[in-house]
């Protein structure tokens, strides 16, 4: 992984056999980022993605193989707990142009991977909601 500040926007190149999220989390430590925006684009596979069931309170999820476009990176960084936390969104295009999408879970890149995280000053806390299930922003 290789990165470069422009405007005070990080411009980073994850290479062929790492991890999405594991990178851009030691990315983000490494750098002190607590609070930010992420997005990107690329080529993965493995990618795991999920969608949480509102009724059970739980993600389900399900990992595509084979060559694919990685076609939208979305997400944010917060904390938890005091830890660095990220919560990101993707899409996946397969070699049929047929789309997944979803709450990325893991994903290791196969060509290359272009992000950007927009750093911003200060922290937004997470907490877990008991009602919804899910780590939320603590905005109060």
């Amino acid at each position: 992984m290789v990165g470069k500040k422009i405007d005070g926007k990080w411009y980073i190149r994850l290479q062929k056999g790492e991890e999405i999220i594991s990178s851009l989390l030691d990315f983000c430590k490494q750098n002190q980022i607590y609070l930010g925006t992420i997005s990107g684009i690329g080529a993965c596979s493995p990618a795991t993605l999920g969608i949480f069931l509102t009724k059970e309170k739980k993600y389900i999820s399900k990992t595509f193989t084979g060559d694919m476009e990685l076609t939208s990176l979305l997400g944010n960084v917060t904390t938890m707990n005091g830890n660095i936390y990220l919560h990101l969104h993707a899409t996946v295009g397969d070699e049929s142009l047929n789309t997944h999408s979803g709450h990325l879970s893991a994903a290791t890149i196969s060509a290359t991977g272009e992000m950007v995280i927009d750093p911003s000053n200060g922290t937004i806390e997470r907490e877990k909601n008991e009602e919804i299930g899910i780590n939320i922003w603590n905005l109060l």
